[in-house]
């Protein structure tokens, strides 16, 4: 054999012939290129740390409100944690660009009426129902979201628990409006309408615990707790699916590289 002949059988061991095992490791690294989705998002971690601060914050400021008038502290926090779930969520630049001045514009509005010292019914079922709408987008964002990644992973489970925090606020401001709009209390009890017992028995409800203490008595409130306990029955159910289809070998992204077997 010719020392052009051997000179060719080394090139092609060393390209045409992958060693045991890196055929595989050059194809998972090919694969998360090509899907960024199944790589580890540091932004994305730190972004749902800062939204769990914010709600960790909203939860103690509403916890504290013995009465059933909205926190407006509270309402510039979840004003703030929308934006931050726009950010996190990989949201378009213009959409981003138009809830962050919606927000804007609500927090101003909300920081001056404060200030004036407006106060009244009015302003109360504003608050509450600009909260109510904020709740309601933010775990639909997240959740929307995290249905186009794979992998199970730390971003993952903060993103399970956010969204199960922001439903569980939601429902509380879904049962504060009411109880503002209702001549009657919506609770058993004198004590019982006030926004600290609407969160407590919010999340009661959402986990399925139902100490007893706090009885719904209207008609409104009641559905509004059945409705919870589904909703958490089924949050659990899904999140649980999400995990396990992210323990899973991933099976979406598309093989750029062919195992050796594979190979003609």
């Amino acid at each position: 054999m010719t020392a052009e002949a051997n000179s060719d059988a080394r090139d092609l061991d060393k390209t045409d012939v992958p060693r045991p095992g890196m055929a595989h490791a050059l194809r998972d690294r090919a694969r998360r290129r090509a899907d960024p989705r199944f790589g580890t998002d540091t932004a994305a971690l730190i972004g749902y740390a800062v939204l769990l601060i914010l709600l960790v914050a909203c939860y103690g400021l509403c916890a504290r409100q013995r009465t059933t008038d909205p926190n407006p502290i509270a309402f510039l926090v979840i004003l703030a944690t929308v934006a931050v779930v726009f950010r996190v969520t990989d949201a378009r630049p213009f959409v981003q660009h138009v809830a962050w001045a919606v927000l804007s514009v609500a927090a101003i509005a909300t920081i001056v009426a404060t200030l004036l010292g407006a106060e009244g019914q009015a302003l109360d079922v504003v608050l509450s129902a600009a909260s109510l709408l904020a709740l309601l987008i933010a775990p639909a964002r997240i959740i929307g979201h995290q249905a186009t990644r794979r992998g199970l992973n730390v971003e993952a489970l903060l993103a399970a628990i956010t969204a199960y925090v922001l439903v569980g606020l939601f429902f509380a401001f879904m049962l504060n409006l009411l109880s503002l709009l209702s001549p009657a209390p919506i609770f058993d009890g004198a004590e019982g309408d006030s926004l600290a017992n609407q969160v407590f028995f919010s999340f009661t409800t959402l986990t399925t615990t139902g100490y007893g203490n706090l009885v719904p008595v209207s008609t409104g409130a009641q559905t509004v707790a059945v409705t919870e306990a589904i909703t958490g029955q089924f949050f659990l159910i899904t999140a649980v699916a999400r995990i396990m289809r992210g323990a899973g070998r991933p099976t979406t992204a598309p093989d750029v590289l062919h195992s050796p077997k594979e190979m003609p």
